[in-house]
């Protein structure tokens, strides 16, 4: 019995991870990297860049061995930190690389990819933005959600609402991987 409860949250752990697969290789190979600096800042360096966001931090603080609330806090503040900038500056940054040539080609496709995620919160606003950020799945995070909400000219003050429930729902979706390590040294 116990053994099979013992599979299972490794089974549910690997179906997890189907959609961590890339963020977890980027967390392990940044840890890897960082080797020697405290746990609870590679988890806040990491909780800030894009992509990898809240669920990378909650990935590296589980790795890490990083108390699990202390883990969410960090992980939370850091995904929050950069979105004020976004919204203060994102546009303008954005038209000013739009002026080279390589670099506006990326920005072009930057603001493509993030319009083409964007047609749930065109139809649900806050609450397809919430949605957007709190699923953890590639592609969907603050960052991403703030950059639409900027380009949509959405409320700035729903938007951030919403991309804050965001990121708490998408850190407590992470959290899984402190349960299933928790189930599994019971056994």
């Amino acid at each position: 019995m116990l053994s099979k409860i013992k599979t299972l949250a490794f089974q549910a752990s690997a179906t997890a991870d189907e959609h961590t697969g890339i963020t977890e290789t980027l967390v392990n190979t940044i840890v890897g990297f960082m080797g020697g600096v405290p746990a609870e800042l590679v988890v806040f360096i990491i909780s800030l860049f894009p992509i990898l966001e809240c669920r990378g931090g909650m990935i590296a603080a589980s790795l890490l061995g990083v108390d699990y609330w202390l883990a969410v806090i960090i992980s939370v503040v850091g995904n929050l930190l950069p979105i004020p900038f976004i919204f203060l500056f994102i546009e303008k940054i954005f038209n000013l690389l739009k002026k080279t040539k390589h670099l506006g080609k990326l920005v072009n496709k930057i603001e493509a990819k993030a319009m083409k995620q964007s047609s749930k919160v065109t139809k649900y606003k806050r609450w397809g933005l919430l949605l957007f950020v709190g699923i953890p799945l590639p592609g969907t995070g603050a960052w991403t959600g703030a950059l639409i909400a900027v380009l949509l000219k959405l409320n700035l003050k729903d938007s951030v609402i919403s991309i804050f429930l965001g990121v708490i729902m998408a850190t407590a979706i992470m959290s899984l991987s402190y349960i299933i390590q928790w189930i599994t040294t019971l056994f």
